[in-house]
């Protein structure tokens, strides 16, 4: 997919909205709250971005970009070289952080995460369902989109830390109505604070999106056992009608790579879904930070840079 740069707008300190559309006027792929799209710059960089446009207007697409200064150079790069007109090759959309249908909603927002969860109170909203939103953040001066956050009045606030403290996770959660999912996306901290939080709540009440990876240590595959010692075993290439082997010192991305197979990767840590890959036969052993229980449980997809076999071999549609 390509996209050409519309606007850039700086709506935070050091946050900017970029609004692409298609370079010949015709209508982007669909979408649905939660979704996010890859885009492919310059020296081999992907990232992925967080779509925060209305699902319902195809004529565009927007994303939220933080400067991060200590990052990997995505965001130095949007932030210094992006220019309106310019066109790039985007990947997606993809969507695993989807909204469940609930009887009530608890949204909560940390810094950019507030990109991932706009989408979703537009969709509560315009259904006539009930939420309720918070926004975190250092300061009102470096929270970006809090006038549309706040345009939902008494159902949405923002708590900036530096005027009201810092907010404690288990007030938001204390007396939850029963059939509430709770939608998260925000830095690591947060999200830790708040599965601790969850943890006496139904299964499946919380839904997360992170940034950043957990070590393997705390990691279960499906089966919920510690994951096996490494050992060698085939990947069978359905397309290419290759058949490679993995070996015990190698992730199958690298096995992949080494092959010549045709595949986008970023993170190589499990958490961007860019190695997305659909796996015909054999089983998975999951070691990423993406897949909800059920996407597991399903057996169709895996993140080729850290996910392995547990079968002696699987079959991928590449």
């Amino acid at each position: 997919m390509r996209l050409q740069v519309k606007s850039i707008e700086s709506r935070a300190a050091g946050v900017l909205a970029i609004e692409f559309s298609d370079p010949n006027g015709a209508r982007l792929p669909a979408w649905q709250p939660g979704a996010h799209i890859d885009l492919l710059l310059d020296d081999g960089l992907i990232r992925q971005y967080s779509l925060c446009s209305n699902p319902t207007d195809l004529s565009s697409y927007r994303i939220g970009v933080l400067l991060e200064e200590t990052g990997r150079g995505g965001s130095r790069h949007v932030h210094s070289r992006l220019a309106v007109g310019d066109i790039l090759t985007a990947l997606g959309p993809r969507n695993h952080f989807e909204l469940e249908p609930a009887e009530h909603y608890l949204f909560i927002a940390g810094g950019i995460g507030v990109t991932a969860i706009l989408p979703m109170m537009q969709r509560v909203d315009s259904d006539g369902g009930d939420f309720s939103a918070i926004y975190l953040g250092r300061s009102r001066a470096s929270m970006a989109f809090t006038d549309e956050f706040e345009a939902y009045g008494d159902a949405a606030r923002v708590a900036p830390k530096e005027e009201l403290g810092r907010t404690a996770v288990n007030s938001l959660i204390d007396g939850l109505a029963p059939g509430t999912l709770v939608y998260c996306c925000g830095p690591e901290s947060l999200i830790a604070d708040l599965e601790t939080a969850c943890q006496p709540l139904p299964p499946d009440t919380l839904h997360i999106e992170r940034f950043t990876v957990l070590p393997l240590i705390e990691l279960d595959n499906t089966a919920g056992v510690a994951f096996e010692k490494e050992t060698s075993f085939e990947v069978y290439l359905d397309k290419s009608d290759v058949t490679i082997t993995v070996g015990a010192d190698q992730t199958v991305l690298d096995a992949l790579e080494v092959a010549g197979a045709d595949i986008y990767s970023d993170c190589k840590e499990g958490i961007c879904s860019t190695c997305e890959t659909v796996v015909l036969q054999g089983t998975i052993e999951h070691r990423d930070h993406v897949l909800s229980a059920k996407e597991r449980d399903s057996n169709k997809l895996m993140m080729v840079c850290v996910s392995r076999a547990a079968s002696p071999r699987l079959v991928l549609d590449l």
